[in-house]
Protein backbone atom coordinates (compact mmCIF):
# COMPACT_ATOMS: atom_id res chain seq x y z
CA UNK A 1 0.00 0.00 0.00
CA UNK A 2 1.53 3.46 -0.93
CA UNK A 3 1.76 6.70 1.00
CA UNK A 4 -1.74 8.10 -0.59
CA UNK A 5 -3.60 5.16 0.39
CA UNK A 6 -2.27 4.81 3.44
CA UNK A 7 -3.41 8.33 4.00
CA UNK A 8 -6.25 8.21 2.48
CA UNK A 9 -7.49 5.09 4.38
CA UNK A 10 -6.00 6.97 8.11
CA UNK A 11 -8.60 9.91 6.39
CA UNK A 12 -11.97 7.42 6.54
CA UNK A 13 -11.08 6.01 9.69
CA UNK A 14 -10.53 9.39 11.46
CA UNK A 15 -13.57 10.78 9.92
CA UNK A 16 -16.19 7.62 10.79
CA UNK A 17 -14.66 7.31 14.34
CA UNK A 18 -14.59 11.49 14.53
CA UNK A 19 -18.43 11.40 13.41
CA UNK A 20 -19.32 8.33 15.86
CA UNK A 21 -17.66 10.20 18.55
CA UNK A 22 -19.81 13.45 17.68
CA UNK A 23 -22.80 11.03 17.96
CA UNK A 24 -21.63 9.17 20.88
CA UNK A 25 -21.19 12.03 22.61
CA UNK A 26 -24.38 13.94 22.06
CA UNK A 27 -26.81 10.89 22.71
CA UNK A 28 -24.07 11.08 26.49
CA UNK A 29 -24.81 14.69 26.87
CA UNK A 30 -28.89 14.85 25.95
CA UNK A 31 -30.15 11.39 25.92
CA UNK A 32 -27.95 9.10 28.31
CA UNK A 33 -29.13 10.58 31.62
CA UNK A 34 -32.64 10.28 30.79
CA UNK A 35 -32.39 6.54 29.52
CA UNK A 36 -30.41 5.50 33.00
CA UNK A 37 -32.74 7.16 35.12
CA UNK A 38 -35.66 4.66 32.99
CA UNK A 39 -32.92 1.95 33.86
CA UNK A 40 -33.65 3.11 37.73
CA UNK A 41 -30.05 3.32 38.26
CA UNK A 42 -29.86 5.47 41.72
CA UNK A 43 -28.44 9.13 41.86
CA UNK A 44 -24.98 8.56 42.75
CA UNK A 45 -24.16 5.35 40.51
CA UNK A 46 -25.54 7.92 37.70
CA UNK A 47 -23.44 10.40 38.30
CA UNK A 48 -20.43 7.64 38.18
CA UNK A 49 -21.69 6.31 34.72
CA UNK A 50 -22.46 10.36 32.89
CA UNK A 51 -18.71 10.55 34.07
CA UNK A 52 -17.39 7.50 32.81
CA UNK A 53 -19.03 7.61 29.85
CA UNK A 54 -18.00 11.03 29.17
CA UNK A 55 -14.62 10.15 29.36
CA UNK A 56 -14.57 7.41 26.76
CA UNK A 57 -16.34 10.31 24.74
CA UNK A 58 -13.84 12.51 24.87
CA UNK A 59 -10.70 9.95 24.43
CA UNK A 60 -12.69 8.87 21.54
CA UNK A 61 -12.85 12.14 19.93
CA UNK A 62 -9.00 13.36 21.17
CA UNK A 63 -7.80 9.85 19.59
CA UNK A 64 -10.11 10.36 16.13
CA UNK A 65 -8.32 13.45 15.75
CA UNK A 66 -4.84 12.26 16.52
CA UNK A 67 -5.88 9.90 13.58
CA UNK A 68 -6.53 12.67 11.29
CA UNK A 69 -3.22 14.16 12.21
CA UNK A 70 -1.74 11.05 11.61
CA UNK A 71 -3.29 11.28 7.61
CA UNK A 72 -2.25 14.36 7.44
CA UNK A 73 1.30 13.90 8.06
CA UNK A 74 3.63 14.04 5.27
CA UNK A 75 6.59 11.87 6.89
CA UNK A 76 7.59 8.27 8.16
CA UNK A 77 7.08 4.94 6.55
CA UNK A 78 3.10 4.20 5.41
CA UNK A 79 3.89 0.58 7.40
CA UNK A 80 4.61 2.43 10.35
CA UNK A 81 2.13 5.15 10.02
CA UNK A 82 -0.57 2.30 9.74
CA UNK A 83 0.83 0.51 12.99
CA UNK A 84 0.15 3.82 14.36
CA UNK A 85 -3.37 3.93 13.46
CA UNK A 86 -4.51 0.11 14.32
CA UNK A 87 -3.58 1.16 17.82
CA UNK A 88 -5.38 4.13 18.02
CA UNK A 89 -8.27 2.59 16.30
CA UNK A 90 -7.72 -0.45 19.09
CA UNK A 91 -7.87 1.90 21.81
CA UNK A 92 -10.99 3.73 20.56
CA UNK A 93 -12.40 0.16 20.85
CA UNK A 94 -11.24 -0.89 23.62
CA UNK A 95 -11.18 2.27 26.09
CA UNK A 96 -14.09 3.83 24.93
CA UNK A 97 -15.87 1.22 23.49
CA UNK A 98 -15.36 -0.93 26.89
CA UNK A 99 -16.65 2.71 29.10
CA UNK A 100 -19.89 2.71 27.05
CA UNK A 101 -20.70 -0.90 27.41
CA UNK A 102 -20.32 -0.42 31.01
CA UNK A 103 -22.46 2.37 31.19
CA UNK A 104 -25.50 0.91 28.91
CA UNK A 105 -25.25 -2.47 30.80
CA UNK A 106 -24.18 -2.10 34.33
CA UNK A 107 -21.73 -4.87 34.02
CA UNK A 108 -18.97 -3.71 35.39
CA UNK A 109 -16.59 -6.66 34.25
CA UNK A 110 -16.09 -4.49 30.88
CA UNK A 111 -13.99 -2.36 33.00
CA UNK A 112 -11.41 -4.56 32.78
CA UNK A 113 -10.90 -4.14 29.02
CA UNK A 114 -10.55 -0.78 29.45
CA UNK A 115 -6.76 -0.27 30.37
CA UNK A 116 -5.90 -2.29 27.25
CA UNK A 117 -7.27 0.38 25.16
CA UNK A 118 -4.95 3.00 26.84
CA UNK A 119 -1.98 0.80 26.66
CA UNK A 120 -3.33 0.48 22.97
CA UNK A 121 -2.71 4.26 23.10
CA UNK A 122 0.17 4.27 24.23
CA UNK A 123 1.97 2.11 22.12
CA UNK A 124 0.33 3.68 19.29
CA UNK A 125 1.92 7.29 20.99
CA UNK A 126 4.98 5.65 21.19
CA UNK A 127 5.03 4.37 17.85
CA UNK A 128 4.14 7.76 16.22
CA UNK A 129 7.22 9.30 18.18
CA UNK A 130 9.52 7.48 16.73
CA UNK A 131 8.24 7.53 13.14
CA UNK A 132 8.62 10.86 13.82
CA UNK A 133 12.26 11.00 16.01
CA UNK A 134 13.46 8.81 12.50
CA UNK A 135 12.24 11.38 9.86
CA UNK A 136 14.32 13.44 8.45
CA UNK A 137 11.29 16.04 7.29
CA UNK A 138 11.73 17.62 10.78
Amino acid sequence: MNDDSTSRRILVYAAVTGALGVLIGAFGAHGLPDFLARQGVDPETLTKRLAQFDTGARYHLVHATALFALASLGFGSPESRRWAARFFLAGIILFSGSLYLLVFTGITKFGMVTPLGGLSWIIGWATLAVVSRKSKHL
